[in-house]
């Protein structure tokens, strides 16, 4: 069982990686736009976490950081968010506003960073 949630928990790291790195190619390629690769990577971490917030395969005694997991939940879902809003501008008005594109990238780095950190 702990194999299994080595797996999910590697899937949820690529899809951050995918979210982090379609982000990055917009950011330093000038164009700043939102990719249905930013869609993906975030759904795939999101429905992966939520996998991994379920109180299987722990050892036993161990418990889960619910702070930390709620925390982690609420960011990923600004971040959906701000994808979808800043999608349906980018439709609109053909760009997404700046601080809506740059708070994508810095809410992933903070998601990525309480991973580890925390």
């Amino acid at each position: 069982m702990e194999t299994l949630r080595h797996i999910v928990l590697f899937i949820h790291l690529i899809g951050f990686a995918t979210l982090f790195g379609a982000w990055a190619v917009e950011a330093f390629g000038g164009k700043r736009r939102i990719t249905s690769l930013m869609h993906i990577g975030v759904t795939i971490a999101a429905v992966a976490g939520l996998a991994l917030a379920a109180p299987w395969g722990l050892a036993e005694g161990v418990e889960l950081n619910y702070a930390k997991v709620g925390t982690k939940l609420v960011i990923v879902l600004v971040i959906g968010a701000l994808l979808g809003i800043g999608q349906g501008r980018q439709r609109k008005t053909g760009a997404v506003p700046p601080a809506m594109f740059w708070g994508i990238g810095i809410l992933t780095l903070v998601n990525a960073g309480i991973a580890v950190l925390w």
